[in-house]
């Protein structure tokens, strides 16, 4: 069995971000690049899972669509203990690029289970992984919160309103997977560091996958108000506020 984790490079959250060019370009000065947080869970519960096979899970495999810039990201998700990598040598111009980019990449080097994360931290989208499943035509779970393999057999848990399912499934298929697939991210180690240069890393040509959105222009959020102290007696200035400016009653 082989697992296939897409990874995403974005800036670290704490990143404050510019744009320039009249807003139509992000500002990549001086930005630390990150692995995807919720990818970054997704593979390691892919190495949980292979640890614990018994030698099932012959390899975990890490894939990310974009620039040689996000090398760097790919390398440290082979430090924290990936088997090898894969860059598709394509701009990520939008979700269906990316989706159309790895579909194309996993028709020719099938997987058992490709696991996305359900968000990225910079565009918010949740769009990939439900399109990469349309495109390759195979069953898809979101919300996957828990992923088990227990004597070949797989269970998962998606978080709906009110509630979870549990669910079990027959390989191929794509999680999509959120907070909660593991309970922290693995931190390369020293020794994973130093191995991690001697994994293989393969950059392949990308599929032709055309963008179907555009991005005109961005805009930040705008400043927060100053804070506005309020006497602990006076509840009808409490009330006033919170009807008339932050518009919460």
């Amino acid at each position: 069995m082989k697992i296939l984790v897409c990874i995403s490079n974005v800036p670290d959250t704490t990143t404050k971000i510019r744009f320039t060019d009249d807003d139509t370009r992000f500002d990549t000065a001086s930005v630390q690049w990150i692995i995807n947080p919720w990818d970054e869970l997704a593979l390691t519960r892919a190495l949980e899972l292979k640890e614990g096979s018994g030698g099932s899970i012959e390899k975990v495999t890490v894939v990310n669509v974009g620039p040689k810039e996000s090398e760097p990201t790919i390398r440290k998700a082979l430090a924290i203990g990936a088997d090898d990598a894969v860059r598709i040598d394509a701009e990520p111009l939008d979700a269906h690029v990316v989706a159309g980019e790895l579909a194309g990449h996993i028709r020719n080097n099938p997987y058992d289970i490709v696991l996305c994360g359900i968000d990225s931290s910079d565009y918010n989208g949740s769009l990939v992984g439900g399109m990469l499943a349309e495109l390759l035509d195979l069953p898809s779970v979101s919300s996957v919160s828990k992923l088990n393999i227990e004597n070949d057999e797989i269970t998962i848990n998606r978080e709906i309103d009110g509630g979870s399912e549990i669910l079990s499934t027959e390989t191929p298929f794509v999680a999509i997977v959120q907070k909660g697939i593991a309970l922290e991210p693995r931190i390369p180690s020293m020794r994973g560091i130093m191995m991690a240069r001697k994994k293989p890393l393969n950059v392949v040509e990308a599929a032709g996958a055309e963008p179907l959105t555009e991005f005109v222009r961005f805009e930040l959020p705008p400043p927060k108000a100053a804070c506005k102290m309020v006497d602990e007696e006076n509840i009808r200035e409490l009330v006033a506020l919170l009807h008339n400016e932050a518009k919460v009653l």
